[in-house]
């Protein structure tokens, strides 16, 4: 069977929809008719990216969020049904090592040597008609939801879901969480922060729009992003500083916010991947406090996100594109005009 993909076929240059090849799948493996592939700031990276920068073999298909449908079985495989709807998790390791063991896939011991990180990150993912996933570990049963609403659950809500868990000992009554980006991931940042701990919230953006949202999902302290934004943080928090800030941006500006957003012991987490630096010395930040990068998620923490958004405890601003309007959804995503997540939706 022959159909389309949205493809990177050569660095630093314009991915491209082409025509493209679909087996059958092989021994434990399983073919996903895709219902719904979000789009996001790292396939902007990748496409960006010099030859050498990461050990990936071109081409590959992008998009590494993707829920869909189960179109076909390999041998083997037990304890899934056609037409059954799942989640693809998107960290493929190589299952075997002592993280992959534990569900841990995004921190596999082996990763380099499989040269990819996983389905849209060196192996094809999920901007396609079809994803052919190496393995039903890496699926997870949807339930009643929508394949095309719950894609970006594998990515902009797990990734800041298995960021917030590791500040949870921080976020104690009392204290106080800023997140700085109010996007797609920071509207679910929002949304876990409030189901996973009774600390205050403050969202920080520069599009009043965004902020408009923040508030709709129960964020009151929404703090517009100019010159007097730190003053302003430190002004809400009583001139403490807050003991969490979701950097989800990475600019140096943000950055620098963040640092100055922080009180001591408190924990400056950087999930944007915008290229900013942070500074480093005694002085670059209050009294011991932490800075930490996290990566994706675990399998585990994939449920539990889902179980949450099966609860109605998150909910995902989505604008929906058909595969042929890909490249409008990345440009969009360049201005900073989506109102949430783009997700390619490839069967309508």
């Amino acid at each position: 069977m022959q159909t389309k993909a949205y493809q990177l076929i050569a660095w630093q240059q314009p991915p491209e929809l082409r025509a493209v090849d679909v087996r059958e799948p092989g021994p434990g493996e399983v073919l996903i008719k895709v219902g719904g592939a979000g789009t996001c700031r790292t396939d902007l990276n990748l496409m960006g990216m010099p030859a050498g920068a990461m050990p990936y073999t071109l081409p590959f298909t992008l998009g590494h969020e993707t829920a869909g449908w189960v179109e076909a079985l390999g041998a083997g495989v037990t304890g899934l049904e056609r037409g059954e709807p799942v989640l693809v998790y998107g960290p493929w390791g190589c299952g075997r090592c002592g993280p992959c063991r534990q569900g841990a896939e995004n921190h596999c011991e082996r990763v380099f040597e499989l040269r990819s990180h996983g389905g849209g990150v060196g192996r094809d993912g999920g901007l396609a008609h079809y994803l052919l996933v190496p393995s039903s570990r890496l699926l997870v049963p949807l339930g009643s939801l929508d394949p095309r609403d719950a894609a970006p659950l594998t990515d902009a809500a797990l990734t800041p879901y298995h960021a917030i868990k590791k500040a949870l000992p921080l976020l104690v009554p009392g204290s106080t969480a800023v997140v700085i980006g109010a996007g797609g991931l920071g509207q679910m940042a929002l949304q876990l922060l409030s189901a996973l701990s009774p600390t205050r919230v403050i969202a920080v953006d520069a599009s009043p729009e965004k902020l408009a949202r923040a508030r709709e999902l129960g964020v009151p302290d929404a703090v517009l992003a100019d010159t007097q934004t730190a003053a302003h943080l430190r002004e809400l928090t009583h001139g403490r500083g807050a003991e969490l800030v979701l950097d989800l941006v990475g600019t140096n500006e943000t950055l620098a916010l963040a640092a100055q957003a922080l009180r001591p012991r408190g924990q400056l987490t950087l999930v944007g991947l915008s290229g900013g630096v942070l500074p480093f010395h005694f002085f670059a930040l209050p009294l011991e406090c932490q800075v930490v990068a996290p990566y994706w998620g675990t399998l585990p923490e994939l449920m539990e996100v889902l179980a949450l958004a099966e609860a109605g405890r998150l909910r995902m601003t989505v604008e929906r594109f058909p595969l042929e309007r890909v490249a409008e959804a990345y440009q969009r995503m360049r201005e900073g005009t989506l109102k949430g997540r783009a997700v390619i939706t490839p069967h309508g």
